[in-house]
């Protein structure tokens, strides 16, 4: 069993950064693929990025490549997501979520995540 909680979240100006935190307990954090969603109102919850254990590899979706960034630390049972360049667009609920197995393109997809945690609002607005 792995507990998720992000933090982070507000409200920023069109153009502006945040980042987001997300803070494991339980289980090993260095055995979990992590990952970020992300969901606005009236649409489906959308692939933001994702990470191997050990940090070396990396995902994005393509409407966050070059903007977003995605690390952890397995040292503080904690993932990250640097965002940058904030746009209208990007305004949802973020959340964080882990993954027992290998890291590949299947990290990409909601269903092979099976811990979650309870979301925070970023708003990009002027």
């Amino acid at each position: 069993q792995v507990q998720l909680v992000e933090s982070g979240g507000g409200l920023v100006q069109p153009g502006g950064s945040l980042r987001l935190s997300c803070a494991a307990s339980g289980r090993t954090f260095s055995d979990y693929v992590m990952g970020w969603f992300r969901q606005a109102p009236g649409k489906e919850r959308e692939f933001v990025a994702a990470i191997s254990w050990s940090g070396g590899s990396t995902r994005y979706g393509d409407s966050v490549k070059g903007r977003f960034t995605i690390s952890r630390d397995n040292a503080k049972n904690t993932v990250y997501l640097q965002m940058n360049s904030l746009q209208p667009e990007d305004t949802a609920v973020y959340y964080c979520a882990a993954k027992r197995g290998a890291f590949g393109p299947g990290s990409t997809s909601r269903y092979g995540y099976g811990y979650w945690g309870q979301g925070t609002q970023v708003t990009a607005s002027s």
